[in-house]
């Protein structure tokens, strides 16, 4: 028996078990895939806080090895289901039955890939997915960002301030984004819009030189010179387990405020699996610490 269970070994997943265990928890983490989650890739980190410079697997790796040395317990193994029994859980791997008292759901999202060929390949080396992460490596560069919605759009103005030329690539001849947004780019002389395209290929072997678009409606063909190409065409989040047990949203998000708590007592979810406005490496943190914390409240309370 488990105090708390913590579904995804992220840095939402990982914050929340050193809180746990700090707190005289029993803590299991369970993850199906690698620790870490989404940072891992991320070749430099320069905007957390307290730490001025360190790649994404040193940070996963100090989150993993922190929250192991401190008692959690950390397996590598894929949840299936979350059971709630009583006063407390059941959680459903491929092979066995875990009881705990509180659940935090960390299972965070995965980047909506492009689809293209050499996207995996070029990963770090000018292709992202995160602009306020990134983009400051491409100061003075000539960008390019993809999608249509709210974060294509912030990220082509947060660009806009240091990079030379920002093109926005959408497939579509209207932006889903919000006007304002649109308009604010619209006066940037440094902004480029191109509409009804589609990005095909991407140019460079050991670093992004350049794409190659295609226009939906004619079938044109043409080369941007880029370094950078930032892709921001949504997120999947995987919560579809959990989904008779607490509420999603229309995206698939777990419904929960800044205090991590779900529409089921007893589960928590924290990081980039659940409604929030800002998806950073911070706040995932942050969250976990809440949802750590959460969880030990509602043990205590409860017992």
């Amino acid at each position: 028996m488990y105090d708390i269970v913590i579904v995804g070994a992220g840095t939402a997943g990982l914050s929340a078990a050193i809180y746990g265990v700090r707190a005289g928890k029993k803590v299991l983490v369970l993850e199906g895939q690698n620790f870490g989650g989404q940072i891992i890739n991320s070749p430099e980190i320069e905007n957390y806080p307290g730490i001025a410079k360190t790649s994404g697997f040193e940070f996963a790796s100090g989150l993993y090895e922190q929250a192991s040395n401190l008692g959690a317990d950390i397996e590598f193994e894929q949840v299936v289901e979350v059971e709630k029994q009583g006063k407390g859980f059941i959680v459903h791997t491929g092979g066995r039955q875990i009881e705990c008292l509180a659940v935090i759901l960390a299972t965070g999202a995965k980047n909506r890939p492009l689809g293209v060929e050499k996207e995996n390949q070029l990963i770090g080396m000018g292709i992202s997915y995160c602009a306020t992460c990134d983009g400051a490596f491409f100061r003075d560069q000539k960008t390019a960002v993809v999608g249509g919605g709210n974060t294509a759009l912030e990220d082509a103005e947060f660009l806009s301030n240091f990079c030379e030329k920002v093109y926005v690539i959408h497939r579509r001849d209207e932006f889903r984004g919000e006007q304002w947004l649109s308009d604010n780019l619209r006066k940037k002389d440094n902004v480029e819009f191109v509409m009804d395209s589609v990005v095909t290929d991407i140019i460079g072997e050991n670093g992004v030189q350049g794409v190659i678009i295609k226009n939906v409606k004619t079938g044109e063909e043409t080369e941007l010179s880029v370094t950078g190409l930032f892709v921001a065409i949504g997120q999947m989040p995987d919560n579809k387990a959990f989904e008779k047990l607490v509420d999603l949203d229309s995206g698939g998000y777990i419904q929960a405020k800044e205090d991590c708590k779900t529409s089921c007592e007893g589960i928590f979810a924290a990081g980039d699996c659940r409604t929030k406005g800002v998806r950073q490496l911070a706040t995932a943190a942050a969250d976990g610490a809440v949802a750590g914390l959460a969880a030990c409240e509602y043990i205590n309370k409860s017992q």
